[in-house]
């Protein structure tokens, strides 16, 4: 029996259509929302999913006639030229007007305070635990040698009071102290990291909270007087958006706290529809895509992605000073994740070899 998540057991019937047919219902889906909330806002972040979304929007708004959808773009302060130019061609070919909106703590500040990211959010956070409650890394050997490991949970969560989650990050277990290895949450995740950091002791701070900084707050800011929130997240791009949450904002429709509600209308598109829909429409992404040759942008040169360091070679040629900036940002991550690639790479061999 294949255990199926709710993203998958819950999808729509939509979900499984055809390009052409899939994307004639979610212009229904767009369009029976913005009449229901024509108070809305649509996050524009310069990127592919965003020029799907928005000419989406803006065929359906314009052929029903429909109240304008406000658009906004967060600025970081570490974009690409390539994005910035291309949100303003955009409001150009749409006549709308994308806003821009800057956080009052930038990049380069945010890492400075906090750390920079590592692998993903998840252990990136894990791993800020770890730094900031001086939690060793042996608990999780304890935890593994215990005979009865719900005992063993209880007593470390004495010892290490207010660290549940990272406690079960390290040990690779839940609050109950029940085993939990092949989940996202764990250090487990990523395969011989926990042995890589106690040969290799990481020497910089590592934190997501940039993410929440220069993006969650100041969207939170920007969309709080709005009745609908509409952004390009798709289930295919992994990660979080892949994980079903308790108030089902993982869905394509849903609501948030407040009343408010948020709409996905990409959640179910595949890339395989993607790209149908872009040469149906002769749609052209930003240069990013099209001249420097990237498959994502994101955050310019987050080191979440495991192509930061290819993707910053790629932007080189054309915006050297933004990829010099962005290894004066990240650099720490980029380079710990090299040492760490390459010890993984060895771990497989060697156990490949046996």
């Amino acid at each position: 029996m294949i255990f199926r998540s709710r993203v998958y057991t819950d999808r729509p019937a939509y979900a499984d259509f055809g390009s052409a047919q899939k994307f004639d219902a979610i212009r229904s889906i767009i369009a029976r929302r913005l009449i229901e909330y024509p108070n809305a806002i649509c996050s524009y972040s310069g990127g592919s999913d965003s020029d799907i979304v928005i000419h989406l929007i803006e065929t359906v708004r314009k052929t029903l006639n429909l109240s304008p959808v406000k658009y906004c773009f967060f600025n970081t302060g570490l974009e690409m030229d390539a994005i910035k130019g291309h949100v303003r061609d955009m409001e150009k070919l749409y006549d709308v007007e994308i806003t821009e909106y800057r956080p009052k703590k930038g990049i380069v500040q945010a890492t400075r305070d906090y750390g920079v990211p590592f692998i993903s959010k998840i252990i990136s956070a894990g791993i800020e635990g770890i730094q900031t409650k001086d939690i060793p890394l042996s608990i999780a050997e304890e935890y593994v040698s215990a005979e009865d490991k719900v005992s063993k949970r209880a007593e470390l969560k004495q010892r290490y009071p207010k660290c549940e989650s990272t406690i079960n990050f390290l040990c690779g277990c839940n609050s109950r102290g029940e085993p939990r290895p092949d989940i996202q949450l764990v250090i487990g995740s990523s395969k011989y990291l926990l042995d890589f950091i106690a040969g290799n002791p990481i020497t910089f701070k590592v934190s997501a909270k940039c993410c929440d900084h220069c993006k969650k707050k100041v969207a939170h800011d920007a969309q709080k007087t709005f009745d609908m929130v509409i952004t390009g997240e798709r289930r295919d791009e992994g990660g979080m958006r892949s994980v079903p949450r308790k108030d089902s904002t993982s869905m394509c429709f849903s609501e948030m706290a407040g009343g408010k509600y948020r709409l996905k209308p990409l959640f179910y598109v595949s890339d395989v529809d993607k790209q149908w829909y872009k040469d149906r429409y002769s749609i052209r992404y930003s240069d990013a895509y099209e001249v420097y040759g990237l498959t994502r942008t994101g955050c310019c040169g987050c080191s979440i992605s495991a192509r930061a360091i290819e993707d910053l070679e790629r932007i080189r040629p054309f915006e050297p000073n933004l990829v010099k900036a962005a290894w004066n940002v990240f650099g720490d991550s980029y380079r710990y994740r090299q040492r760490y690639n390459e010890y993984k790479a060895m771990r497989l061999k060697r156990r490949v070899g046996k």
